[in-house]
């Protein structure tokens, strides 16, 4: 289980927390009282490179041990580094959904005959313990043998006490022929059309009279 060590927010503004290399966070949950914290900006980085949203974190500093998981991280828009986190503190053995990651493994044959290989779906929503999440669920494509060949979400293999809640009929992943484009053919411009038109042109001017002097 990762562990990240917290403490405790009093007033203090959010830029100056993160000025001081901190990110102003929260933690909540069904039996929680809701908590203003802050977390070291590198070590949640690191922990949310290892965690995501679907692996356990164990909140250090507020006494007991606080097993939760990231529930939302607010990114920063100008350099995609974490603002603000949303921690959901967890109860064993109480259900929980989540969306959990997905692992494409394997080659698909009809991909290495010359098919399209499309990935519908990245992640699928599952209801399980905390406890019992897995960081991945893996979606073997060495099913997809022939063209138009789909991988549907009740078609992947979930660990023991882990229930799916996305729709049983989304695809996750299909494989289609690959469409040659045309390469379109232009036509080179009518050069006689604009040549008569220019020299009609030409004779109408010599044809008229010069305009009367006053």
């Amino acid at each position: 289980m990762l562990t990240l060590k917290v403490e405790k927010r009093g007033k203090g503004a959010a830029p100056a927390l993160r000025r001081a290399g901190s990110i102003p966070a929260v933690v909540y949950g069904a039996h929680h009282e809701s908590t203003s914290i802050t977390v070291p900006a590198i070590a949640f980085q690191k922990v949310l490179r290892e965690a995501g949203e679907a692996t356990i974190v164990s909140l250090t500093g507020l006494g007991t041990e606080l097993p939760t998981l990231i529930h939302e991280v607010d990114l920063d828009p100008l350099t995609s580094r974490p603002r603000h986190v949303d921690f959901y503190a967890v109860t064993k053995g109480e259900k929980v959904e989540v969306a959990i990651p997905l692992a494409f493994v394997g080659v698909s044959p009809a991909v290495e005959a010359g098919a399209n290989l499309v990935k519908v779906m990245h992640e699928v929503e599952v209801k399980a313990d905390p406890m019992n999440l897995p960081h991945n669920i893996e979606v073997d494509l060495s099913v997809l043998v022939a063209i138009n060949d789909q991988i549907r979400a009740n078609d992947l293999k979930l660990p023991s006490g882990v229930e799916l809640m996305s729709e049983p009929e989304d695809v996750v992943a299909l494989v289609q022929e690959v469409v040659e484009e045309k390469e379109e053919i232009i036509a080179p411009a009518d050069i006689s059309a604009i040549e008569v038109e220019k020299k009609g042109k030409e004779e109408a001017t010599e044809g008229e009279a010069p305009a009367p002097v006053a």
